[in-house]
């Protein structure tokens, strides 16, 4: 008599065992079998129909096939059952989302069987055990024999080994249980046939081989078999699920609980909304900034002047502070953050002449600030004055920080662009309407500019000789024909003996020999669908007229003097390089501008000035660059990070939701594993590997997440249109909330990752359920 040995030891052999063996433990040696049988001391007596033999051997040294299991892995386990072994349980265990056929073809699934050869074979084993006529139906459609019948169908359609039966007939009628039992023995004629039952009657009518057990031990063996040896010849094909296969397996599950799925998925949508709605009101208040700004910016300059702000260099500086108090009662001597900051463009005639040769279609307006001076004299009440094109109030002397700014920034100035190219958009006539007089035709015509309420800068006329006060209002016919005589430096600089050079006095005479004649040949105010008003009310001229004055000028004695001289000719003061330069530029001997101000056609093509202006500095040391300012951009920055900060702060409480719906995820997917539990072990049963375990609950949380994106992103889309009306209620802007299909995806996505993860572990612990522990649960 043999007893029970390591039954705990090779518990992996139980995951092939049934309810109704209540523990017992099956170890299969080819087509003679070693049979060990149990629980100890249950009472019962149970019955296994065996062909094959029994031999003393200790399970560790367990040979399937001429194999030796001791390596064996889970997955070879699994490999083996799905490979070798036809279940055939007293309950059926049919799974009732699926229907007859798919029961049937799902051993075959984890084989990797192509679709066309699954269903023929599962038609053909559906057939043979006389269900023909009932394979469009699910199991819950047909009897217990007629379900036993499905579950033989299933066993032998991968074609096993081994058939193995756990009370066959224990949940049918005497009628049907002969049937199957028939059908049982036809089968066993070409496979070997492993029955457990508590019926002796039945095993002594259809067994060939019958061995007894009474608590945990063998009792009798009816036909004793000899083992010997047999060479290696057993070969494992593995089994695996494909993901498509889990899809269907839970897609099928989750469709027979469609209120309960909808209410998960609009659950777990509820924080997708929130950030939906969230992209699509930052997405649409974006997009109306942005126009706006292109609007309101388009004509905005790229300026580049002789002092620059290095915006890297600024916010290093900036990030420098370390925000704490000192104690100590020393002071530390540094050199400050705006000035660290500061860049000298070194700007020559080679980057003037790179400029230059900007594509039209990109900036076809150019404009220039120089710091030449301008001899200018004009005949008021009969009697000469000298006089100047300047906004600045007459007791300044030199350029006020309103106009230094104004160069840096390119707005504000009295410098208006040329056209690079005739006939491709002249500057003041698109965004200047003439109130009376006529367009600049050249270099010597100025035009007088106002604001929206025809308002200009006292100083600009008073500067030119007017006699005007605060808020008094002149006749356009007064101002346009103004001229204005432009003298050369020739005969406006005296020499002294000494070698100084003073100005000549003698305005009269100055103001009759002159030559070159300014005319304010029009009055201009800024269009009213222009949004930005670029030139600073008061006098405007032309690029040209500088050009024409340094031209006129560069050669004359007081610039040659001053060349070769390192003290400013007229005060003798000593000058040093920046100053020299800065004096020679005034007096006419430089055409170097100050600053350069690119207007770009459109909005658009600015970043393709920009491209241009950084190709020039491409090998160039920090140094030698030449660095821009960019003013809408640096706008455009600045409010599109504010609008990306509060929606980073939106999106983050919205997306506490989501962390909530991991969670309900996590219990839905634990309900699921409860529920499903049985499903569980009929996979396992049939071969399925932990991974493949994981894999179905894994599809079942990424269908879930997908529902669940996409409801919630259907449902922010829908949102949109009661929240865009009431926002036009509000502000009359239109169409503000917009969800951008690059965004309804990711959030379709995110959900779906999500979900995964939420639902992961519970998937995991699914996987780790050992098949006779899943099988017993009800």
């Amino acid at each position: 008599m043999l007893e029970l040995k390591n039954i705990k030891k090779y518990y992996k052999v139980g995951e092939i065992t049934t309810k109704a063996l209540d523990g017992v433990s099956v170890s299969f040696r080819k087509q003679e079998f070693v049979a060990i049988l149990g629980p100890s001391g249950s009472g019962k007596t149970t019955m296994l129909n065996v062909i094959g033999g029994l031999d003393n051997y200790d399970s560790g040294d367990m040979v399937i096939n001429g194999k030796e299991t001791k390596s064996f892995k889970d997955s070879d386990w699994d490999a083996y059952r799905n490979n070798s072994v036809g279940f055939i349980f007293q309950s059926y265990n049919l799974i009732g989302h699926l229907g007859i056929l798919d029961n049937v073809e799902l051993g075959m699934t984890l084989s990797n069987v192509s679709k066309r050869e699954r269903e023929e074979k599962a038609r053909e084993a559906l057939t043979r055990v006389g269900l023909k006529d009932h394979l469009d139906k699910k199991p819950n459609q047909l009897s217990g024999g007629q379900m036993q019948r499905v579950a033989i169908a299933r066993a032998l359609a991968n074609n096993p080994d081994i058939l193995l039966c756990d009370e066959p007939t224990g949940a049918l009628d005497t009628e049907t249980s002969v049937q199957i039992m028939e059908l049982i023995r036809e089968l066993s004629k070409e496979k070997l046939v492993i029955m457990v039952t508590h019926n002796p009657e039945l095993a002594h009518e259809y067994a060939d081989r019958i061995i007894e057990f009474a608590d945990g031990k063998i009792q009798k063996d009816s036909n004793p078999h000899q083992e010997q040896p047999k060479p290696d010849q057993f070969q494992l094909t593995h089994t695996k699920m494909k993901f498509w296969t889990a899809l269907k397996l839970s897609f099928n599950n989750i469709r027979t609980k469609k209120g309960r799925t909808f209410l998960t998925s609009f659950a777990s949508s509820i924080g997708i909304i929130g950030i939906a709605v969230v992209l699509s009101l930052s997405s649409g208040f974006q997009t109306q900034i942005n126009k706006t700004q292109s609007e309101t910016l388009s004509k905005f300059p790229v300026t580049i002047s002789k002092v620059a702000t290095d915006q890297t260099e600024a916010r290093k500086q900036s990030g420098t502070s370390k925000g704490t108090f000192p104690k100590s009662t020393e002071v530390t001597v540094k050199t400050s953050a705006s000035d660290k900051a500061q860049h000298t463009n070194k700007i020559d005639q080679k980057f003037v002449d790179y400029v230059n040769k900007i594509n039209p279609d990109l900036s076809n307006n150019i404009g220039y600030t120089r710091l030449v001076g301008m001899n200018l004299l004009r005949e008021v009440d009969g009697k000469a004055q000298a006089v100047k094109l300047s906004n600045d109030s007459s007791s300044k002397s030199g350029q006020s920080m309103s106009s230094a700014m104004s160069t840096m920034a390119g707005v504000g100035v009295s410098s208006f662009p040329q056209e690079l190219e005739k006939g491709k958009g002249n500057f003041l006539k698109e965004n200047y309407k003439l109130l009376q007089g006529s367009y600049p035709t050249k270099a010597t015509d100025i035009v007088l500019i106002v604001d929206k309420n025809n308002e200009t800068n006292i100083n600009s006329l008073r500067n030119l000789g007017f006699d005007v006060k605060e808020d008094e209002k002149l006749s356009f016919d007064k101002i346009i024909g103004t001229s204005i005589k432009l003298v050369n430096n020739n005969d406006y600089y005296t020499k002294l003996p000494t070698g100084n050079y003073i100005p000549n006095t003698n305005y009269q005479e100055l103001y009759n020999k002159a030559q070159d004649e300014l005319t304010i040949t029009a009055v201009l105010r800024v269009k009213s669908d222009s949004t930005m008003d670029l030139l600073s009310p008061g006098i405007a001229y032309s690029d040209e007229l500088s050009q024409k004055i340094i031209d006129e000028n560069k050669g004359s004695d007081i610039v040659k003097a001053q060349e070769s001289s390192d003290t400013n000719v007229m005060t003798n003061e000593k000058l040093d390089a920046s100053t020299k330069e800065t004096t020679l530029a005034y007096l006419g001997g430089s055409s170097i501008p100050y600053s350069i101000m690119i207007y770009p056609n459109n909005f658009k093509d600015k970043d393709q000035i920009l491209d241009y202006l950084d190709a020039y500095n491409k090998g160039k040391s920090k140094e030698n660059k030449i660095i821009y300012t960019d003013l809408a951009g640096t706008m455009t920055e600045l409010t599109g990070g504010l609008m990306s900060a509060i929606t980073y702060v939106l999106v983050a409480f919205a997306g506490i939701s989501l962390v909530t719906s991991m969670i309900m995820i996590s219990i839905i997917t634990y309900t699921s594993v409860i529920e499903r539990t049985k499903e569980i072990g009929v996979l396992k049963a049939l071969g399925a590997r932990k991974k493949d375990i994981t894999r179905v609950f894994d599809a079942e949380t990424c269908i879930l997440g997908v529902s669940s994106g996409t409801l919630g992103v259907v449902i922010a889309w829908l949102a949109t249109f009661p929240i865009n009306s009431i926002l036009y209620s509000m502000t009359n802007l239109k169409n503000v909330a917009h969800l951008e299909l690059s965004s309804a995806l990711i959030l379709i996505l995110v959900s779906t990752v999500l979900t995964m993860l939420g639902g992961h572990i519970p998937a995991r612990m699914a996987a780790k359920k050992d098949a006779a522990i899943a099988l017993r649960a009800e």
